[in-house]
């Protein structure tokens, strides 16, 4: 994971982030700030390919947020496995068509967690781990 983001228009006390739990098939989607450290789940986007992108764009424009974070999956040894390449690579396209900073957030266990709750909606409630895992790691 990168360092802090410092964008010099938003004081870091009030930055707030858009985060995804990326699938082939669906993408869960939360929301939350550094203020509060805690995430509000979104729903989840099933679409596949560049699909995705369009309702990330008015994910985007609907809550501004001043940096992303992404979920990259790995085993349990910590090794990398073919989902890790996908999300990583999902990270570089978000940077790349939105312009944002995006952090990478080791995602182990995030769906497992959240099923175990009983979300309803386990894409969304694992988003929703991994940005509180996030925020908490923030300074």
């Amino acid at each position: 994971m990168s360092g802090a983001p410092a964008p010099a228009a938003v004081p870091a006390h009030f930055q707030s982030f858009l985060a995804f739990d990326f699938g082939l098939k669906r993408t869960g989607v939360a929301v939350g700030t550094r203020m509060l450290r805690t995430a509000t789940p979104q729903g989840t986007i099933r679409a596949e390919g560049d699909a995705r992108f369009a309702p990330i764009a008015q994910r985007i424009a609907e809550w501004q947020p001043d940096a992303l974070v992404v979920g990259v999956p790995f085993h349990p040894d910590g090794a990398p496995h073919e989902n890790t390449a996908r999300a990583q690579k999902f990270a570089r396209q978000l940077r790349g068509r939105f312009g944002l900073q995006v952090f990478e957030v080791d995602e182990r266990y995030s769906t497992t967690e959240a099923q175990a709750a009983g979300a309803l909606d386990a894409d969304a409630a694992s988003a929703c781990i991994i940005l509180e895992q996030f925020l908490r790691s923030l300074a």
